[in-house]
């Protein structure tokens, strides 16, 4: 490893987090460094463009396509007029295979929509979509968690049959490009909350409240069709960082020059909550909730950094060790959850806030791990390469000289830490296992409460069995004396 005067280390100007066109808002590299607002207003501009040609085009292949017509129609068919026809048909065979990726996606949807469905608008469709029939579990408990929600408030009525009826029409629209769709959901999201900005007068977090969950219930019934959609290369993208993740694997601590020391366990335990917080957000559906992990993962590394340096952390010591996360992780459909939270994210999450501060340097930590180089890690392009083909390993720089035996030492640490973790998941383990336990015990005592206030309530009466002999009434003493033979002369 090449050392110089002093190491470069990795560093963001915050100014470069923000939109590029100065709103003041957080960008995106999935954007190109726009905000989701700033994005959305340059796409609308750029398929209102689009759609003016194709429409000018349109015209213009039909005039002369009605020229070309009248003048065959007319008697002067000449081999001269053959060509221009000819050319004719050939530049409107191309222009066509153009148009149709635009132009016929926006009006494709209506003419796929059964009649039933278009006569009847924002009301329940009798036959549901064999995707929105096959809904799992957890889609049928958030629905009704979003009922219960929506109970609460006065237009939640019609806030829930809009929000199923644009779901169940979205089935329609799998053949729609994944910005088609995105398209689509953002556009609800904000006809929506313009609405709810004029009921509510303005109440931001109430605002928010409920857009949050219009996001869960959505987001679990659609997650199925539009996470990883087969319409993009996100899931290449996903085998493309994951190999280039497991190519760096040598890339150690010090070379990203990160500000933490994994020998402290309080440091060491906020690390491994850290990589364990990114790998989950790959199981969660909801892009709130993807953002969630992503926040938890970044407050552990704020945490393992303020240890360290028994500081407050800044900016410039975040980034390295979110890379180095990432780096330890590797955590899977990396590219796809990213695209995920930004197609179909309440777009006020990423603009602002600690959720859109983190998932920003989330993407400049994906970008930046995609463009390592040996310059950012101190190395010669030679080392580099050395390193990325397996000829060589990083040594982990050293304070003093090693005494004698300290291999031994060295794989005895690296047991015991082993033995401290397997400790520390055996005492998680033994937590739940408690905590089950006494939720067993809670609810046995429970049904037995539940026995004995019924028993209580209606007591359990023996009576004796009636008697059925003739006598009954002289069950005592009182029967008559029994009859004695009696001899009669002959």
């Amino acid at each position: 490893m090449s050392q110089g005067p002093e190491r470069r280390g990795i560093h963001v100007d915050q100014s470069e987090l923000l939109c590029t066109k100065g709103c003041g808002f957080y960008g995106n590299v999935a954007w190109q460094g726009l905000c989701s607002k700033c994005w959305r207003e340059e796409y609308q501009q750029t398929r209102h463009k689009q759609i003016q040609e194709d429409h000018a085009l349109a015209e213009r292949l039909q005039m002369e396509e009605t020229a070309a017509y009248a003048n065959n129609h007319q008697g002067a068919a000449q081999p001269a007029a053959i060509a221009p026809l000819s050319k004719f048909e050939e530049r409107k065979t191309k222009e066509k295979s153009r148009k149709v990726n635009t132009v016929t996606k926006f009006f494709t949807p209506s003419a796929k929509t059964p009649p039933k469905k278009d006569s009847v608008p924002g009301e329940a469709q009798s036959t549901p979509s064999p995707s929105v029939s096959r809904k799992p579990l957890e889609t049928d408990c958030t629905t009704r968690e979003f009922i219960d929600f929506l109970k609460t408030l006065k237009p939640g009525r019609e806030i829930f049959k809009q929000c199923r009826a644009f779901t169940e029409s979205m089935a329609c629209k799998r053949d729609l490009g994944a910005d088609e769709l995105s398209e689509c959901v953002q556009d609800f999201y904000q006809n929506l909350s313009d609405r709810l900005q004029t009921h509510f007068k303005g109440s931001s977090e109430r605002v928010e409240s409920v857009m949050d969950e219009v996001e869960r219930y959505m987001m679990t019934r659609l997650y199925d069709e539009v996470f990883c959609p087969e319409t993009t290369d996100d899931e290449k993208k996903d085998l493309a960082v994951q190999k280039r993740i497991r190519a760096l694997h040598w890339v150690t601590i010090e070379m990203l020059c990160v500000p933490v020391d994994e020998e402290i366990p309080e440091v060491s335990d906020n690390v491994v909550k850290a990589i364990t917080d990114v790998i989950e957000m790959d199981s969660k559906r909801v892009p709130r909730d993807k953002l969630i992990c992503i926040t938890r993962c970044s407050k552990h590394i704020f945490n393992a950094i303020k240890t360290t340096k028994k500081e407050a952390a800044s900016a410039d010591d975040f980034l390295p060790t979110l890379i180095y996360i990432v780096l330890k992780a590797n955590p899977p459909r990396l590219q796809s959850n990213i695209q995920y939270i930004t197609r179909f994210c309440n777009p006020s999450r990423l603009m602002s806030g600690e959720d859109g501060y983190y998932f920003t340097n989330l993407c400049c930590a994906v970008a930046f791990i995609e463009k390592l180089d040996g310059r950012s890690l101190n190395l010669s392009a030679e080392e580099f390469e050395l390193h990325m083909s397996g000829q060589a390993s990083p040594q982990r720089p050293q304070a003093a000289p090693s005494p004698p035996g300290s291999a031994a030492f060295s794989e005895m640490n690296e047991r015991l830490d082993l033995q401290t973790g397997l400790g520390v998941r055996q005492e998680h383990v033994m937590e739940g296992a408690r905590c089950l336990e006494s939720d067993l015990i809670d609810w046995r005592d429970g049904v037995e409460h539940k026995v004995q206030d019924v028993l209580e309530r209606f007591p359990l009466e023996m009576h004796p069995p009636a008697s059925s002999a003739i006598d009954a009434d002289n069950v005592e003493n009182d029967l008559p004396p029994p009859l004695q033979p009696q001899l009669f002369a002959g």
